[in-house]
């Protein structure tokens, strides 16, 4: 199977033969792209109006009791605005939503109050995947608030709950995209009967941060109804965007400014007892207390302190089958990193990142930390991070010191401009050697600017930025840039980007796992519409990435023509075909099993189909397949199905099981490689304050099973109780077993 995708041949596909060539042809693609965002910054100056401005609901002070009962009588309510006359999303946003909302809001001198009625129109129960927080959005009816208090289109915080009472809450960025590891104190209830659901919540004013003296916020609110297969909102937003799409906010009008919250200072403190046996059969106890501290400097600017944190109770890392070059990226889980944490972690792009956080106190013990995070005003947002590790003997690691400065100013309507500089110090070696110092540096550090494009209408997107790493040997003194630009329309998608990583860049508290190389990439895709039948939208996508040397020498690329199709009932289907070229520049096992390597300079070509299926989200019984069939390293054969399989007794038990096959045929000394890959799950969610899951995991490429088992009480509002069981068996050839039991209890009081 040959074939060749039809893309700009100049650019992308007809590689020069000679180097000066693929220089000229780099330089004139980056020209060209920092000329169209330099050309979006000033068409977009001129196009800042918000778009939904005209969207405006009011909110009055209450003297008024309101009880959060989910019933929605209490007298409060009656001289309220009412936000209806929702406009549908998909399956298509050229009219207004069958199924009928109401949301009614107010306030008091301590809380935010919102009510929220679900009037049924299509018969048929409510689907609700489990009582769990933070549920997944495309598996739930529900309902969710987003609230931008600087009314800046970029920031703000969600609000939520499914039909069965289970609470959502994050922190939102970028314009659109929210990180639900953000918890925070409020109540919430609802109530459900054949003919509609109602949802009642407090948010208190301290649980939020906002400026002062400001009577007008952002404000949009977002259902899902997966009988009808209708997703709706208050302000109109166009299908190809999220709901979450902030450029399409509408406006939360106070008849005075909300009151001041005050001083807000929370300390949070835990206990924990653990029992844990090692590899070496070795079994210790250990009891710990520590904590976070919480302080408003401002209505919009907090500290957060941190002592002897502890992160037991932090779910464990789903298993991959690795068979890449190169290091795979875990996402940070940890509570302490994630408030305001795109201010620190989305510098850059996912493979070149100046700052990533699970560098720090992964294997060694975190002493302290410090954080200084939120918006100064409307236009200018800080990040401060100061985090100190302890030292470990054995292995000569010294104390080190971890600093992190973001600072990000707001331009035109919705772009941005950020500065972001990254330090990590070596403070006191335990065994101070030239060898250990060549281990663990003296210093690295990192310096970089970066632009966000973000047009009023949400476009355009698009970003441009420069890093400068410093260490203490010229090795490690290196430069990275970068810059993309996207178009999303309802019919047609593209983007453009080019990446130039520097051979000496080096990011120790980032991730940046490919160094060297110049890499340019592109995709184009078009969606059709049929008025009629089960299919909602489909069209073609092509892609295209080829990675370069220095010194602009083709190492490897990679050409795809795929076909999607969007069904009605929010299903989904895809097949690809992919051309991949790779050149070795290092040694390589291609099936990841400590086998022989692939020589360095060796040239690799195949063809290969991929497709995936995803069934629709309102049955019981959900599956999604995909699988990839084709060549390999050395004219080889490679094979890989993989599959999650689940079933709900909803709300209460939600089972999945994850399956990945691989097949892998090479010529000897590899011969026929075949491993899988098991993960089963079972979450329990008794009350919406109860949880038990169980998560067994069995990757046979690393020969380890994994069980990790955890019950939580959150027995009140942002305060828990965790028991959690974890055991690690290596199987043969490797031996050797771990297990730990850990207890622990945190409560959270505030002034």
């Amino acid at each position: 199977m040959n074939f060749r995708v039809l893309t700009p041949k100049s650019l992308i596909f007809n590689i020069p033969k000679t180097n000066h060539q693929i220089k000229h042809i780099f330089k004139a693609f980056m020209k060209f792209l920092l000329r169209a965002l330099l050309l979006s910054m000033i068409l977009f100056q001129a196009n800042a109006q918000k778009k939904n401005a005209s969207f405006r609901l009011h909110i009055k002070k209450t003297t008024l009791p309101i009880t959060i009962d989910g019933i929605a009588d209490d007298a409060a309510w009656k001289d309220t605005d009412v936000a209806d006359d929702f406009f549908m999303i998909l399956p298509m946003d050229d009219r207004k939503a069958e199924e009928h909302s109401e949301i009614r809001m107010a306030y008091d001198d301590k809380n935010l109050y919102l009510v929220a009625t679900f009037f049924k129109n299509t018969p048929g129960p409510y689907y609700v995947e489990s009582l769990r927080r933070d549920f997944s959005f495309g598996k739930n009816d529900n309902f969710l608030l987003f609230l931008d208090p600087f009314n800046n289109q970029t920031t703000g915080f969600s609000f939520g709950s499914n039909a069965a009472g289970a609470q959502w809450d994050g922190t939102m960025y970028e314009g659109s995209r929210i990180d639900l590891n953000w918890d925070t104190k409020w109540v919430s209830k609802v109530r459900q009967d054949e003919e509609k659901w109602v949802f009642e919540m407090a948010v208190p004013f301290k649980s939020i941060r906002y400026k002062g003296g400001v009577t007008e916020w952002g404000i949009n609110f977002s259902r899902l109804d997966l009988n009808a297969s209708e997703k709706s909102s208050w302000a109109p937003v166009t299908r190809q965007f999220p709901s979450s799409s902030m450029a399409f906010s509408g406006v939360l009008v106070w008849d005075a400014p909300p009151p001041s919250p005050g001083t807000n200072i929370s300390v949070i403190p835990y206990i924990l007892g653990e029992t844990n046996t090692d590899f070496d059969g070795v079994t210790s106890n250990e009891t710990k207390i520590g904590g976070d501290i919480k302080v408003s400097l401002t209505s919009s600017l907090n500290l957060d302190l941190t002592v002897n944190p502890d992160f037991s109770q932090v779910e464990v890392d789903r298993q991959v089958t690795n068979l890449d070059r190169y290091e795979l990226f875990f996402p940070e889980k940890r509570q302490f990193f994630l408030e305001n944490g795109d201010l620190f972690a989305n510098f850059g792009y996912p493979t070149i990142r100046p700052f990533f956080s699970r560098r720090i106190g992964l294997g060694v013990p975190i002493i302290a930390g410090a954080r200084i995070s939120g918006n100064i005003n409307e236009k200018w947002r800080l990040g401060i991070m100061d985090m100190q590790t302890e030292s470990i003997e054995s292995t000569g690691l010294p104390n080190q010191n971890f600093g992190v400065l973001s600072l990000q100013r707001k331009v035109f309507g919705r772009s941005s401009i950020g500065l972001m500089f990254v330090d990590k110090e070596s403070l006191r070696y335990p065994q101070d050697t030239d060898s250990i110092r060549n281990v663990y540096s003296k210093f690295n550090r990192n310096l970089g600017l970066e632009y966000n494009l973000a047009s009023s209408n949400n476009l355009w997107t698009g970003k441009a930025f420069l890093l400068k790493s410093f260490s203490p040997n010229a090795e490690g003194n290196g430069i990275t840039q970068a810059s993309h630009l996207e178009y999303k329309s309802r019919k047609w998608n593209w983007r453009i980007q080019e990446e130039s990583v520097g051979e000496k860049y080096t990011a120790e508290v980032g991730f940046v796992p490919r160094n060297g190389y110049v890499n340019i990439n592109s995709f184009i895709g078009h969606l059709f519409y049929p008025k009629k039948g089960n299919v909602l939208s489909h069209g073609p996508v092509l892609s295209s990435s080829y990675f370069f040397t220095g010194n602009m020498e083709r190492t490897d690329n990679q050409n795809t023509l795929a076909y999607e199709l969007n069904f009605r009932n929010r299903s989904s289907l895809s097949a690809e075909l992919v051309n991949e070229y790779v050149e070795l520049l290092s040694a390589f096992d291609p099936t990841r099993t400590d086998k022989d390597a692939l020589a360095i300079g060796s040239e690799h070509r195949w063809n290969a189909m991929r497709f995936a299926y995803q069934s629709k989200p309102q049955s019981m019984f959900t599956y999604d397949i995909s699988g990839r069939v084709g060549g390999y390293y050395v004219d080889g054969d490679r094979i890989n199905i993989t599959s999650e399989i689940g079933y709900r007794f909803q709300p209460y038990v939600n089972i999945s099981t994850a399956l990945s096959y691989n097949n892998i045929k090479l010529p000897a000394p590899w011969n026929t490689t075949q491993f899988w890959l098991i993960g089963s799950e079972v979450d329990i969610t008794f009350t919406n304050k109860l949880f038990l899951s169980t998560l067994y995991q069995y990757n046979e490429q690393s020969k380890n099973f994994n069980l990790n088992s955890r019950f939580q009480w959150r027995y009140k509002p942002a305060s828990d109780l965790f028991l959690v069981y974890t055991n690690n068996h290596m199987l043969s050839p490797y031996t050797g077993r771990n297990w730990s039991l850990t207890l622990k209890l945190n409560y959270w009081f505030n002034n």
